[in-house]
């Protein structure tokens, strides 16, 4: 049985070429040559460089979220979902520009609303809401992270992403407290 420690090799080998060139100049070779394993050890653990990436970028958000502090705002919600993205500019931007940008997509969705869930939980403690209004309001923000970074990305990350969501912020204030006291209004 091959070791955790070859498989978490080839994983930031991969990450290390992804930071240096498209993944579609990516090849296994590449992967094993990088990190100093045989190719049936990348095979042992990986299907192929798709299925390498989906775990990657998986553990990755795995990571980002347990490593995750209060999340106090919006704007906090936003720069932990951005995390991967911030620490590892390149390879994202290589990964957006795949065949497999679905991949980053899901999980990148799957971020955004488990750090929205933590900061909905936080925003609404005491506040007795239906399940159906509270999901609502977490999907609403979720789908505004996703596509704030989604946006970002998409433009070369050429902005400071926590600058603008942070003043989106200001300029939505009070907005997530007036769903809130509406959501605990009947339904009309």
């Amino acid at each position: 049985m091959m070791s955790a420690s070859a498989k978490e090799a080839l994983q930031a080998a991969f990450l290390r070429l992804l930071e240096e060139r498209p993944l579609r100049e990516i090849t296994v070779k590449d992967i094993v040559q990088a990190c100093g394993v045989n190719r049936n050890t990348f095979y042992y653990h990986f299907k192929d460089i798709p299925a390498l990436l989906e775990e990657l970028v998986t553990d990755q958000a795995n990571r980002i979220i347990a490593a995750q502090g209060p999340v106090l705002s919006l704007a906090d919600c936003l720069e932990t979902a951005a995390g991967f993205a911030l620490e590892h500019r390149q390879a994202v931007l290589h990964i957006n520009q795949s065949a497999h940008r679905d991949l980053f997509e899901r999980s990148l969705m799957d971020v955004c609303r488990r750090v929205v869930e933590d900061y909905a939980a936080a925003a609404a403690t005491g506040v007795p809401i239906a399940q159906v209004d509270r999901a609502i309001i977490v999907r609403f923000y979720q789908c505004e992270c996703f596509g704030q970074i989604m946006a970002w990305l998409n433009d070369g990350m050429r902005y400071d992403l926590g600058k603008q969501f942070r003043r989106l912020c200001q300029l939505g204030e009070g907005m997530t407290e007036r769903m809130l006291k509406r959501a605990m209004e009947p339904n009309l």
